[in-house]
């Protein structure tokens, strides 16, 4: 959206060393009771769960002396990652302070504005906040890896050039931009076409599905579809809310993975239909699972079930007189330019998917009954 009214934004992705290994158990004691209020018997639990670990190495029956773990957070279960989101918690008022938009997922972090092409000014805020996160993480026994910290700028490519490609330092080290990060699994280019995250996806798919194929005649039809789901159809529907408005020929890579996992499942020869193959499959083509996860992220935001920063971007459409039942749940529809980055904004496709569900679907009172009557009419859209 930003790009469409003439502004680049500039994306920072921080990269932590060992985060979950460093963190100082007073510290985060300290944290827990004084920033989010957990006393008493509740405090004493996280103590006895923090304190006295030991750990060591087992190999071949033998076993190394334990030592005491005076730092981290246990791996391996479910406290892990929300202690340390825990333990982060002040970094949100530090970015804050230098009105930088961010967001935190575990040791995730990522900073970001948008500007003028020539109000490069905004920089230096970003240069100083970076500064200040350095020395906070330095106080936390946390260290930020100036190497490996990315920074990509994102918008028009005539936009894009005004701005130096040499824009940040940290510890001394130049932070040059890059044509394309790794942001929480999915590869950003620099003008969010996910060509590249395309590609890998496709890449790493018929990879899996080479070796699944090797071994299918010796598999029964639940383990070949379990093998499937696993390796192929996950990946077709991680983060792919983020490819709704790309062009035709994007998604065609991705439906061919689709096809060629629902032949290596039944056997059916490349010159047979494939449609009639996937509807058995009861499979939603890749088109159709993209509009049902944005539909689905609409229903909770509607519901109160999503995070704050996605309920920002949908807005309930109240009509000046009552009209009839059906114009009921419908959302407002924002005014962008279809062809370029608005019409692929979630801000946009959301009011615009859910506005054609039937009222029926859009009232649903539960989320596991709206999964189904949502399924069932996509399906019926896609191969009726």
């Amino acid at each position: 959206m930003a790009s469409d009214s003439g502004l680049i934004s500039v994306l920072v992705l921080l990269d932590l060393s060992a985060a979950f290994d460093t963190v100082d158990h007073n510290i985060l004691l300290e944290r827990l009771e004084h920033a989010v209020g957990i006393t008493g018997t509740a405090l004493q639990w996280f103590v006895s769960y923090l304190s006295n670990r030991l750990q060591f190495v087992h190999v071949n029956g033998e076993s190394s002396s334990p030592t005491k773990v005076n730092y981290g957070v246990p791996q391996g279960s479910v406290l892990g990652p929300i202690l340390f989101t825990l333990y982060m918690l002040p970094l949100g008022s530090i970015i804050r302070r230098h009105s930088i938009n961010f967001h935190c997922y575990a040791d995730d972090t990522q900073l970001y504005l948008s500007m003028k092409p020539g109000n490069t000014h905004q920089l230096v805020k970003l240069q100083e906040c970076l500064k200040d996160i350095k020395t906070w993480m330095a106080a936390n026994f946390l260290l930020l890896n100036s190497d490996q910290t990315e920074v990509i700028v994102l918008g028009p490519e005539n936009l894009r050039n005004m701005v130096s490609k040499q824009i940040l330092t940290l510890d001394g080290i130049t932070l040059a931009s890059s044509n394309a990060v790794r942001n929480l699994g999915v590869i950003f280019d620099q003008d969010m076409s996910f060509n590249a995250h395309i590609k890998q996806i496709c890449k790493t798919g018929f990879f899996h599905l080479r070796n699944i194929s090797k071994i299918r005649n010796i598999l029964s039809q639940s383990d070949a579809e379990k093998l499937v789901h696993a390796f192929i159809t996950s990946r077709l529907d991680d983060c792919n809310s983020l490819l709704s408005g790309c062009p035709k020929n994007s998604l065609k890579s991705l439906q061919l993975i689709q096809n060629a996992a629902a032949r290596v499942l039944t056997g059916t020869r490349k010159r047979e239909h494939i449609s009639p193959v996937l509807a058995s499959l009861h499979w939603l083509p890749v088109k159709s699972r993209i509009e049902f996860k944005i539909l689905l992220l609409t229903y909770k935001v509607l519901n109160n079930q999503a995070p704050s920063y996605l309920n920002d971007l949908v807005v309930p459409y109240h009509p000046i007189r009552a009209l009839r039942s059906r114009s009921a749940g419908l959302l407002v529809v924002p005014r962008v330019f279809k062809s370029r980055m608005g019409g692929r904004a979630f801000s946009f496709q959301a009011p615009l998917l859910w506005n054609q569900l039937p009222v029926w679907i859009r009232e649903t009172d539960t989320i596991s009954t709206f999964k189904i009557r949502l399924k069932t009419f996509l399906f019926a859209k896609a191969y009726s």
